[in-house]
Formats: structure tokens, sequence, C-alpha cells
């Protein structure tokens, strides 16, 4: 009989298992961030936080960190980059961004990398490898968007959150096929 695979796959399944995941968001307005944020955690068994409530110093015993805000002017929300900029240097870390923003799913498929470029700067300016993005449009009511009841409406929906929880899927499996260890 031969065991090879299904060996490996042991392996690999015993590696998932250990690994120390958190997931850090700021939600502001409507709760788009957050619902994306528990999707990614439910599916990667993280612990959730909110970034007020991340200690930074602590964060560097997790293996994989995911952050995520909204999208303000561009860029992931001030509150979650100042967290960044005060983590200790790491190594061997591994990081993952997502997004929610208030503009099309054009606009969003477009512009992931430009506003992520900021967090992702921080993330390896600290020593964190970042082997993931996420970004979906979320409900928004700036500007003159209020007078129109929002911009919008109903999102993260339901295709969303299945994208989030297949991003975190996919996450998994490519962690998995990484080499080397997580701490």
């Amino acid at each position: 009989m031969y065991y090879g695979p299904r060996k490996r796959q042991h392996i690999l399944t015993a590696r998932t298992i250990s690994m120390k995941t958190a997931v850090v968001y700021v939600s502001i307005h409507h709760g788009n961030t957050e619902k994306i944020a528990k999707e990614i955690a439910s599916v990667l068994d993280a612990r959730l936080l909110e970034a007020e409530e991340a200690d930074p110093k602590s964060l560097s015993e997790f293996d994989l960190l995911g952050f995520g805000s909204g999208i303000y002017y561009g860029k992931h929300h001030e509150k979650l980059l100042r967290l960044v900029h005060t983590l200790p240097t790491v190594e061997r870390k591994k990081a993952f961004v997502f997004s929610t923003a208030g503009v099309s799913d054009r606009l969003v498929e477009k512009n992931l990398c430009k506003n992520h470029q900021a967090l992702r700067g921080a993330l390896t300016d600290k020593g964190l490898d970042i082997v993931g993005d996420f970004s979906c449009c979320g409900f928004m009511t700036w500007a003159y968007y209020r007078f129109l009841g929002g911009r919008n409406k109903d999102r993260p929906n339901r295709d969303d959150l299945e994208r989030a929880r297949a991003f975190a899927e996919n996450l998994k499996r490519k962690i998995q096929t990484l080499p080397g260890k997580f701490n």
C-alpha cells in the first residue's frame, strides 16, 4: 500500500491547525469591514480584534495576521495605519490585507493595489510577508450620497461574503504550501 500523499496531507493539516492567526480591523460607519473580517476569521479560526483593542506587542505572537478597514481617500483608516506603525519588527510572519470601499465593483478591482499600498508598505517595513489581498464594495453614505439614500446598498452582500470565505480558504491552501516555519 502507498501512503505518500495521505501522509503529506496529514502533515499540512497539522501545520494549519497550529498556526496562530489574528484578524485586526477598523469598521467605522456601517459595519462593512466587520462583516468581512468575521467571515475571514471564521474560516481561518482566527482571533478577531478591533484595532483599538489590539496590543502591538502581543500581535507578534501570531503566525498570520490580517489587517483591514474601509478605504478613506485612497488608503486604509488612520487608526489601522497607526497601529501597524507601532508593531515591533518581526521575522517569518505572514500577513494579508483586506478592505471595503464605497465605490463600484470596477473601481474596487482597478484600485486594489493603489488602495492597499500604504498598509502593505507599512507591514513589509515591519518584516511581514504579504500573502494576499481582498477587497469588496461597502455601503456608503458619505457626502451627497447620504441625500440619495447611500451607495452600494446591501453591500457587502451574500456574494461578497462568499468571496471573502473563498479568499480565506485559498489563503489557507497557499499558506500550507509555503516553505519554512511560522514562528
